[in-house]
């Protein structure tokens, strides 16, 4: 990810260059909380030791990822060198490392089932996917991820790794895996009557092995590639009946421009746009990761742009699509790395195994690949959520069920947009009680309001024509369909109605149509209105749809102090030349 992502609101001095303050490892933290970079030589081993880490990581996964998606083993290394390389040039995350992650297998499986006559268009839709990624990055919406609930990003990250489970049981059975997560469910039963031992054996070892590994190894060997290691070397030494990955093509891939007939194009817009967005929101979630753990700021729009080119690249060269890699950025970051150094050093050392040492891939039993993705579909699983599932508001916890059955079940662009459209009218729930209690409806007695205008004792005790109507902080969509209900009765009771907006904040479009609806109201009824405090963003949006149209410039004033005489003058109460006071409305009676 390139390393210039970080220019919006740099904090200026007077000489209009970013103000610093240094700080440790050769970095540098401007006042807006940014890191620009000074490269030296411990950040350079970082850098090694961190895509040397991930590199070794990435091995395995690539492998198995590549061969659950139908594209092949050889695919998920050119899809880890790749999009790897491309995403840390030009992204927009610094430490991020890239490749095949789990979202963009499975709906890679997908497309290659739908369209398994024809290498071609598979290909096509992955360099459209791409294209579309790098727009969405140009269109500067890339930052719109960061407000994705948790609880969708929960149920969405566990579905992805039911998936991940559910489509590794067959290979892990010793059988060949086709299709989704249903498929491989509804084929489980024969797969299990029929189940090769030896392939048993070693997935139940590797997975094992993945899961037992101790963590004090993880720098010197990481577990998935120890778990793979064992799982091979039982399947080359003893369980020798278990399927293997097979003779893998080595070099450099070839370069893929077969184009389909123009009529395709079309067709080829739906499974493009969902795998641009999987893309856009896996990349973008790991981005937020790495940002919480280097206290950088990533770049989404770029970090789009570099994810976009990186797949349309996978896409000319046959290799499998990827994301932003949760699993191997952290790798990545916890091993030193945090420039895209580390990324591209990780694409030359994957390249060098491709070139050099693909002949030591073939023995790779499917059983070990298995046992290995099985262990990170585990670890995709949001356990800690689903552990306080009881503690959960009841409204979240159905957005997060919500997301993730609709992952499994259905597919991950459907369940991504509906747990964001319920997770949106979740949250607008709350936000509706929270912006009506700050409304405040208050009948104002006229022996109190007017008091000096005339004795106390000449009004009516409880007499209140006037009512004050105070619109504190933000109101929007949430609780605007509310509004009329809550308070039109309010104004038809007054002769004279203020609305006060010296502490509001914000009114969206929907409150300020809700807020002329309140004037027709009080226009009904024969009720007279004022406005006090209007001013800034809030006059502006009032002001722009033209909704106090009706009350006139006299009407509006700055302070409660200056509505009173205006009240008075609506109610006709006056002085004559004794000092006594009468109203309009007593005359007229």
């Amino acid at each position: 990810m390139a390393s210039n992502h970080d220019t919006n609101d740099p904090g200026q001095t007077h000489g209009g260059q970013p103000a610093r303050v240094p700080e440790k490892g050769g970095a540098v933290r401007t006042l807006a909380g940014l890191k620009r970079l000074n490269y030296n030589l411990p950040t350079l081993r970082g850098d090694i030791f961190g895509g040397l880490t991930s590199m070794v990581l990435a091995l395995p996964v690539a492998l198995g990822f590549g061969i659950a998606s139908g594209m092949g083993a050889a695919a998920g290394l050119y899809g880890a060198i790749i999009v790897g390389f491309f995403a840390a040039v030009f992204g927009g995350t610094r430490s991020q490392i890239s490749g095949p992650t789990p979202a963009m297998t499975v709906a890679m499986a997908t497309i290659m089932v739908t369209y398994s006559d024809s290498l071609a268009e598979a290909l096509t839709i992955v360099v459209l996917a791409g294209l579309m990624q790098v727009l969405l990055g140009l269109s500067k919406i890339g930052r719109f991820v960061a407000y994705t609930p948790h609880v969708v990003v929960s149920g969405f990250m566990s579905g992805i790794g039911v998936i991940v489970m559910l489509v590794q049981a067959l290979p892990f059975l010793g059988k060949s895996s086709t299709g989704g997560p249903l498929d491989a469910l509804a084929a489980l039963p024969a797969a299990v009557a029929s189940l090769n031992p030896d392939a048993v054996i070693i997935g139940a070892v590797t997975l094992l092995a993945a899961f037992l590994w101790p963590r004090r190894l993880d720098k010197a060997l990481p577990a998935p590639l120890a778990a793979l290691a064992i799982g091979t070397a039982l399947g080359v030494l003893w369980l020798t009946d278990a399927p293997v990955i097979g003779t893998i093509p080595t070099g450099l891939p070839s370069l893929h421009l077969t184009l389909p007939e123009p009529s395709f194009y079309l067709t080829a817009l739906q499974p493009a746009l969902i795998l641009a967005l999987l893309g856009s929101v896996d990349a973008l979630l790991t981005s937020l990761v790495a940002d919480s753990l280097t206290g950088n700021r990533h770049n989404p729009d770029r970090e789009l742009v570099g994810q976009g080119i990186g797949n349309m690249a996978a896409g000319l060269f046959g290799a499998l699509p990827g994301a932003g890699a949760t699993v191997g950025t952290v790798t990545n970051i916890r091993a030193g790395g945090r420039t895209p150094v580390s990324g591209v050093l990780r694409s030359a050392l994957l390249l060098a195994v491709v070139l050099g040492l693909g002949g030591l891939v073939d023995p790779i039993p499917l059983a070990a690949l298995a046992g290995v993705l099985v262990k990170v579909g585990w670890d995709i699983i949001d356990w800690r959520m689903l552990a306080r599932v009881h503690r959960l508001r009841t409204d979240h916890l159905l957005v997060m069920l919500i997301t993730l059955m609709l992952t499994i079940f259905v597919d991950l662009v459907t369940a991504v947009a509906i747990g964001l459209i319920a997770g949106g009218m979740a949250h607008a729930r709350q936000l509706e009680q929270l912006e009506l209690d700050s409304l405040v409806s208050t009948p104002l007695l006229d022996r109190v309001f007017f008091a000096g205008f005339r004795p106390v004792a000449e009004f009516d005790t409880y007499q209140a024509r006037v009512g004050l109507l105070a619109l504190r902080g933000s109101f929007t969509v949430a609780s605007s369909h509310r509004l009329v209900s809550v308070i039109g009765e309010d104004i038809k009771d007054h002769d004279v109605v203020m609305f006060d907006f010296s502490e509001a904040t914000y009114i969206d479009d929907s409150a300020a149509m809700v807020i002329e609806q309140l004037l027709d109201v009080a226009r009904r009824a024969d009720t007279h209105c004022i406005t006090i405090g209007l001013s800034g963003s809030v006059a502006a949006t009032l002001d722009t749809l033209n909704i106090l149209h009706a009350i006139g410039e006299e009407n509006r004033v700055r302070s409660l102090d200056e509505a009173r005489p205006l009240a008075a003058a609506f109610l006709g109460i006056r002085r004559d030349s004794t000092g006594r006071t009468s109203t309009d409305k007593q005359a007229r009676a």
